[in-house]
């Protein structure tokens, strides 16, 4: 990996080739992570360990056929799919919308998984847009509660990375927050986004996963500096930033619902795991939340070792994949060609 990064630094062919299959990776990375996880969706982990996951199987929590994926690919692909034509706040909230009533990026054409926060969260951005308080999108953060800390914009904010890349700290931070505040507003569920897309960012631009991993770190500590960040919020993030996440234990991990849980438990287990299965099924077994574990930590999987990591079955009982793949290429010709 080290020494193919190294040839295509030097190769904008062998490079912009990369860049596309990383890109088609990460995405292709959330969705059948997603839709592995589906099955064991809020099963504990001493139940899970008693029967792991080990393949993608079907029904189980939700009784959905195999493959089917859940609202973390769908708002996934309702932000990549506004992004085709620029970053626009409006549209991307639309989208959300017409996902929620069940008439865009939808698995089977139904919406059967959805968070309390990003329920509500979608009805308010509905309220807002039908009566024309377009302003009010972008001041949505400031009405955060220590409630909104869900990791329900970490698990779909992927897709941002492709318009924001190369942009300065201050800059994508605003974007991160202004897109997560869509449906989870507080300034942690934004940074713990910043974290993971700051991560992925690097691992685009071929750096090798431990060097990906200490750069990101670098780069946030510096930007919580130059952009006084609260120290009653820095400290949410010791075991991500200030110490490596993998001097936690196995054990200490949780795939719960809140955003520091999914984030440490995702950077854990794609640090310490050399492949995209072995990640994704790892933290599936942890129990909980099982589906937006497995698609956020498949995210960054996909994306490290790309669209050839992931086992063909899995990628072909996938819902829509079709769909998905043509959405992935008309991402890669607006963002890479």
């Amino acid at each position: 990996m080290d020494e193919q990064s190294n040839r295509s630094a030097s190769d904008p062919n062998t490079s912009a080739s990369q860049a596309k299959n990383r890109m088609y990776g990460a995405l292709f990375g959330i969705a059948v992570g997603d839709a592995l996880g589906v099955p064991f969706e809020f099963r504990s982990k001493e139940d899970i360990l008693k029967n792991p996951a080990t393949e993608m199987i079907g029904f189980g929590s939700h009784n959905q056929p195999m493959g089917t994926w859940s609202d973390d690919t769908s708002l996934t692909l309702c932000l990549a799919d506004s992004l085709l034509n620029g970053y626009n706040i409006l549209d991307v909230a639309k989208k959300f919308i017409a996902w929620k009533e069940g008439k865009l990026w939808t698995a089977r054409g139904d919406v059967f998984d959805i968070g309390i926060t990003t329920a509500k969260s979608i009805s308010e951005l509905k309220h807002i847009i039908e009566s024309a308080q377009i302003g009010e999108l972008t001041a949505l953060r400031y009405q955060a509660r220590e409630q909104d800390n869900g990791n329900g914009s970490l698990m779909r904010i992927l897709p941002l990375l492709f318009e924001i890349k190369g942009l300065k700290p201050a800059e994508q931070f605003e974007k991160i927050w202004e897109v997560s505040a869509l449906t989870h507003k507080h300034i942690r569920a934004a940074m713990a986004c910043f974290i993971y897309l700051k991560l992925a960012e690097l691992i685009l631009l071929g750096l090798a996963k431990e060097q990906a991993y200490t750069e990101m770190r670098n780069q946030v500590s510096k930007f919580w500096v130059d952009s006084n960040f609260p120290d009653s919020e820095i400290i949410h993030f010791n075991s991500t930033i200030l110490h490596d996440i993998r001097s936690k234990s196995h054990n200490e991990l949780r795939s719960s619902g809140y955003v520091i849980d999914s984030l440490e438990s995702s950077l854990w287990f794609f640090m310490e795991k050399d492949n995209y299965r072995d990640t994704v099924l790892s933290i599936i077994n942890l129990g909980e939340d099982t589906d937006t574990g497995a698609a956020i930590a498949g995210g960054l999987a996909g994306l490290y070792y790309g669209l050839e990591s992931i086992p063909e079955d899995w990628l072909l009982n996938l819902a829509r994949y079709d769909d998905i793949k043509s959405l992935i290429e008309k991402i890669a010709w607006r963002y890479l060609d």
